[in-house]
């Protein structure tokens, strides 16, 4: 039986393109908040590779991510944890309200450490796993107009680097992939990205992925 890749955000953006390419070797489930997303998902993949099925979670909703994985480690030999899920808002720090910063924090950091923390009893009894974190140049380096949203993505990286030290010798491989801006309905409620042209496309963003993901800990797409 093939093994499963699990995907957080997977409704659309990078999260479709990277269960296109994984669904070729794997099993996919999808992770999202919105059930019509996921089931067109679903749709456009299930004609072209293995299994895909999906999940309607929160992953920054401790109790519900917990719940979630646990169904789907019952029923699935897991293989990889994409932790994919992000929001972002670009405005300069004054402009920001309540909800949009912690809406950052509590999706992409909480919806990052909840699933990995959740996966990995299960990845240590089946004897192994991997955990893939979509960080970002936002993770890299301070960017006008996203001091809270580099903040989150800094705090993603240095859990992620934790991880690689607190894992070591356990057979789970935790990766963190950095990229830069892509053409996704991320940017539609926004102008922060004035021309659009110029950034990569998921799909290709998600092929270089794919080829690159070899247990080792950091993706680097852009730097």
């Amino acid at each position: 039986m093939n093994k499963t890749v699990i995907i957080t955000g997977g409704g659309s953006g990078l999260g479709l393109a990277l269960a296109r390419q994984y669904n070729k070797e794997f099993n996919i489930c999808l992770l999202g908040r919105t059930e019509a997303k996921l089931q067109e998902a679903v749709q456009t993949l299930s004609q072209k590779g293995n299994r895909v099925f999906y999940k309607v979670c929160n992953a920054a909703d401790y109790e519900q991510i917990q719940t979630v994985l646990r169904t789907v480690f019952e029923e699935e030999t897991v293989h990889l944890l994409i932790n994919n899920a992000g929001i972002g808002v670009f405005e300069p720090l004054y402009s920001l309200t309540r909800a949009d910063i912690e809406g950052m924090v509590e999706t992409n950091v909480y919806g990052t450490i909840y699933p990995s923390q959740a996966a990995f009893p299960y990845f240590k009894k089946q004897g192994f796993g991997k955990v893939m974190n979509i960080i970002s140049t936002a993770g890299l380096r301070g960017k006008v107009n996203e001091s809270v949203y580099c903040a989150t993505k800094f705090a993603v990286r240095g859990f992620t680097e934790s991880l690689v030290k607190e894992w070591e010798g356990t057979n789970i491989f935790p990766t963190a992939v950095y990229m830069g801006g892509m053409d996704t309905p991320f940017w539609d409620e926004t102008d922060h990205i004035k021309d659009r042209s110029r950034l990569k496309s998921p799909d290709t963003v998600a092929e270089l992925i794919f080829s690159q993901d070899d247990n080792r800990s950091e993706i680097f797409i852009d730097r």
